[in-house]
């Protein structure tokens, strides 16, 4: 299952976008109301990944499958399908330091902007 890039509980709970990598990560409210703020080096205290998750991307492997089976037959598609696209999910627990945190749910690219903005 895909990672939603959310904030899945918590003080900040919606939405995460990157702005830039000055500011960082901005979490935002639904539709633009409740807390916002950026996660940076200056607002984040520390943080802690809980959990990941590695899936197989199903549109990746469905269309290799296809492609496998049209030159390879049976064997190809089998081989096409099972060679879909590793895609991971990550579960980070982030405390910020004005006491506030949040539990997020990231993909692998906004997972690693995440560490990049917090190095």
């Amino acid at each position: 299952m895909a990672a939603s890039n959310t904030v899945v509980a918590g003080d900040y709970k919606g939405y995460l976008a990157f702005k830039n990598k000055k500011q960082g990560l901005y979490i935002y409210g639904t539709f633009g109301f409740g807390k916002k703020t950026f996660i940076n080096k200056d607002t984040v205290d520390y943080y802690e990944v809980v959990g990941e998750e590695q899936y197989k991307s199903f549109g990746t492997g469905v269309a290799i499958g296809v492609a496998g089976a049209a030159l390879f037959g049976g064997i190809g598609a089998i081989a096409g399908a099972a060679s879909g696209k590793n895609k991971g999910s990550h579960l980070v627990s982030i405390v910020f330091k004005n006491g506030t945190k949040c539990l997020c749910e990231l993909d692998d690219s906004l997972f690693k902007s995440l560490v990049t903005v917090l190095y």
